[in-house]
């Protein structure tokens, strides 16, 4: 299950884009500005929105570690912004003065590339703050880009329709068309996709497309000889153009958002739909999963952004691995939470996945660690009650008066299930 948490309301106009860090949303906008909420409560931060854009802001996202944030503008520019106060680091000019549709951080946070209205794809170095290199294509407006997950390579989506796949020194190495009425969106999956051969990696990259598909390709990176691009599927579900689509951070399901007004997400390993959300009341513009919690951000024309929490048991349809690792200290962060799913302990998992808990950690912990660190205070609360406390503005645990690490209620079902047993065992006396 899907439930809307929260509808956020603050821009003027449309949502063009949205993103997370592990503990910020930011949102941009027609209204030429750039907003940022904390993930605690969805409260704006101090210092948002953030305004230095003269038209309107097309992209935003954050580089891998969180620190800056970059945006981009009709205007012409790329904006690095510093997310701890808000100041900017940098104003970075397409050269040729062409409106900024794209923007996107390499993986190690070294290079930032920005595509334009014109074809012009600009890789700036994002320490320097100076132009690196600089290309384009030849036909058409770059609308979408992705870096690959190994970061050797970063493919650009136009709207002619072509996926183009460029390495770090600008060349092009493939071109290809993927959608016949134009590319609207592309998202690399994370994850690689398991059973590749030693000195073989597979990744999977979608586009999608005015043509009302989304379309997922397999990229496999082989060491010595470079890549191979192929076509695996099209998905279905939208009755209308698709303007946005995203991997989840551990590749297990895919969100697109479209001019039918829907969003839809699918789980990657069968392609099926799991749900379909028809909040919006206009097109769905943009679609972005948080990084370490099931948070799931969908923007509109409509100029609400809505926040979407999924239920444990989304999480757990991910596989277990098909290996189970000898030891627990080997496992991964996701093994750790396979296995909460598989003992009934669902309800942790958002927990220990923000405070990164994998094999290792979870031998180490205690149950000090647990009430310390976690804020695990093993108490329950009616849920009438715990919304009254908190909307009061309070942050802390009514038992244990220590600071909460999120605003988000979860369910003890173990709890629920444990009081239906025993009332009916006193109804059956």
């Amino acid at each position: 299950m899907v439930k809307l948490i929260h509808t956020l309301a603050d821009h003027d106009d449309d949502v063009n884009c949205c993103a997370f860090s592990s503990s910020l949303l930011a949102t941009c906008s027609l209204d030429k500005t750039i907003r940022l909420y904390s993930l605690s409560d969805f409260t704006e931060v101090p210092y948002s929105p953030l305004k230095f854009h003269t038209y309107a802001v097309h992209c935003c996202c954050f580089s891998p570690s969180g620190h800056i944030l970059a945006s981009c503008s009709t205007d012409g520019t790329t904006v690095l912004w510093d997310v701890q106060n808000g100041q900017i680091l940098a104003v970075m000019e397409q050269p040729s003065g062409s409106p900024v549709r794209v923007c996107r951080f390499s993986p190690d946070s070294t290079c930032l590339v920005s595509g334009a209205s014109d074809g012009t794809v600009v890789l700036w170095n994002a320490q320097s703050y100076k132009l690196h290199r600089c290309a384009s294509v030849k036909d058409g407006s770059l609308v979408a880009c992705a870096f690959s997950p190994p970061g050797n390579l970063f493919v650009t989506g136009s709207s002619c329709g072509d996926l183009t796949v460029w390495d770090d020194k600008m060349r092009c190495l493939h071109n290809e068309k993927a959608h016949d009425l134009g590319i609207t969106c592309c998202d690399f999956s994370s994850q690689p996709v398991p059973g590749g051969e030693e000195g073989l990696q597979f990744f999977q990259l979608a586009s999608c497309g005015q043509d009302c598909q989304i379309k997922i390709w397999v990229i496999s990176f082989i060491h010595i000889l470079g890549f191979e691009l192929k076509y695996k599927s099209t998905l279905t579900g939208h009755c209308a153009p698709v303007l946005a689509c995203a991997f989840s951070h551990d590749g297990q399901m895919l969100v697109s958002g479209s001019v039918d007004k829907s969003v839809i997400v699918y789980d990657t390993n069968t392609e099926n739909i799991l749900h379909t959300l028809t909040q919006h009341t206009r097109y769905v513009t943009t679609c972005a999963f948080a990084p370490n919690i099931l948070l799931l951000a969908t923007g509109s024309m409509d100029k609400t952004v809505k926040i979407w929490q999924f239920e444990k048991e989304t999480l757990c349809q991910a596989k277990i691995p098909d290996q189970p690792k000898q030891f627990t200290e080997n496992w991964s962060e996701d093994d750790v939470s396979n296995w909460l799913c598989t003992e009934g302990l669902e309800d942790l998992v958002d927990i220990f996945k923000m405070n990164n808990i994998d094999g290792r950690e979870l031998l180490n912990l205690t149950k000090e660690s647990l009430a310390d660190d976690l804020k695990i205070d093993g108490y329950s609360y009616e849920k009438e009650a715990m919304e009254n406390w908190i909307s009061k503005k309070k942050r802390t645990s009514p038992m244990t008066n220590l600071v909460l690490s999120s605003m988000i209620l979860t369910p003890n079902r173990t709890l629920k299930m444990a009081i239906n047993r025993w009332l009916s065992e006193t109804h059956q006396k």
